[in-house]
């Protein structure tokens, strides 16, 4: 797997964003990648990183109605991850701050 498709898209919540000060982001990733992967595909996305930790999360799908029917939201994956002290800030983050 490539760096993009083992991580898909940051999370962009008030709780994310609070964690964004302390270097602590947030990402949505790919339900079979592990936290070496996850690491790595960081690093290589972002340049000039370095990631001390990573923990992960499976969030299971909510119950949504449609009309008479309902069904299931899809199931994913969150990535929580922890950049050491020299490392630098991901600018993506910055300019939402």
């Amino acid at each position: 797997m490539i760096a993009h498709d083992i991580v898909i898209r940051p999370i962009i919540t008030e709780k994310s964003m609070l964690g964004a000060v302390n270097k602590v982001y947030t990402f949505e990733v790919a339900k079979t990648a592990n936290k070496i992967e996850i690491a790595k595909a960081c690093e290589a996305i972002f340049k000039g990183i370095k990631v001390a930790k990573v923990n992960t999360v499976s969030v299971r799908g909510k119950w949504r109605r449609q009309r008479y029917k309902g069904g299931y939201t899809k199931s994913w994956k969150k990535a929580i991850v922890t950049l050491t002290e020299d490392s630098k800030p991901i600018e993506f983050f910055e300019g939402m701050m």
